[in-house]
């Protein structure tokens, strides 16, 4: 994917909470942990990162679902109760579930979080790949070689 301004829209399985992001992105990623496995039902959650301002919600009103905690949200459509995005307190950005994107081509997981927690025959080609979350000093170097290109860091 390259790093150019674009438009991508997406929604619920029932479409009626839809929201538009405008890329860059800062990162995709593909969670393994328990409570993404099970939220989302199959062996990991795909996420796209954008910064909060590049992110709007242009029909419905989301409802907190899962984590209901000061320190993480997860958003679902009231009427099919998808999970749809995730905001975390005190982050300026929002993860996307990548499978809610109309067109959710070009983003392959960058990073992998929580491999601890994979399934066993569970495989992903992620050129970063965490036990848990990245510690939050490396952050700063994985969104730059991010920006730089997927795929040319590793």
């Amino acid at each position: 994917m390259t790093q150019t301004q674009k438009t991508r829209n997406g929604g619920c399985r029932c479409d009626q909470l839809r929201f538009r992001l405008t890329e860059p992105v800062l990162f995709t990623a593909a969670c393994h942990c328990r409570g993404c496995q099970r939220m989302s039902g199959g062996a990991y959650s795909l996420t796209v990162a954008v910064p909060g301002a590049r992110f709007a919600v242009t029909e419905g009103e989301p409802v907190i679902g899962g984590l209901h905690g000061d320190d993480i949200r997860h958003f679902h459509c009231p009427h099919c109760l998808s999970w749809v995005f995730t905001r975390p307190t005190g982050m300026d950005f929002v993860n996307i579930r990548t499978p809610m994107l109309d067109d959710p081509s070009g983003f392959t997981p960058f990073l992998e979080t929580c491999t601890k927690d994979r399934l066993e025959g569970v495989t992903l080609t992620a050129p970063h790949s965490y036990e848990a979350f990245p510690p939050m000093e490396e952050f700063g170097d994985l969104l730059a070689a991010y920006a730089a290109g997927p795929g040319k860091a590793g």
